[in-house]
């Protein structure tokens, strides 16, 4: 548990005009006369998507439970993890993602287990050279992708100011 940094103006962009519009919506039951007007989402809207943007990493964590707060950038993540792994990466798949600053873990773990490191990726990294560096060889790339599948896709797609679990 605790408080994680991110760069705020990097990352997934999951906050697109439509799900605000939609989230407006349903949230004003706005009727059909009256416009909905294309502005920031609702701190409630954001962490509804965050929510969704972590289920989607398929991880196993009950009574997960997101809160936005738009003025400090702050995402508070609780719930109870199987894993360590999974709490780790519900971190980083909710601090990789525009607009969230910082943050702050109180979710549970079932199964303790040594910490990962997180690694913020510089303008020049691949995975690769991380591995070389962390373990003392580029073929343990590969570790350092699954330990963060499914948020890489791909072990090229890398970006500076990314967020990555490094396990030990």
């Amino acid at each position: 548990m605790g408080m994680f940094s991110f760069a705020k103006d990097i990352g997934d962009k999951i906050f697109n005009r439509d799900d605000a519009k939609h989230d407006a919506k349903a949230e004003t039951k706005a009727d059909a006369n009256t416009p909905v007007q294309s502005t920031e989402p609702s701190a409630q809207s954001v962490a509804n998507i965050l929510l969704r943007h972590i289920q989607q990493q398929n991880l196993n964590i009950s009574d997960l439970k997101v809160k936005y707060n738009g003025s400090t950038d702050t995402a508070e993540i609780s719930g109870k993890a199987k894993t360590q792994a999974d709490r780790e990466k519900a971190i980083i798949a909710t601090g990789n993602v525009q607009n969230v600053a910082k943050v702050i873990d109180n979710i549970d773990v079932e199964q303790q287990a040594p910490e990962s490191t997180m690694y913020t990726v510089k303008s020049g990294d691949s995975l690769s050279k991380i591995a070389k560096d962390v373990y003392g060889s580029t073929g343990d790339y590969m570790k350092i992708f699954e330990a963060n599948k499914p948020m890489l896709s791909d072990p090229d797609k890398i970006y500076p100011g990314q967020v990555l679990r490094i396990p030990k």
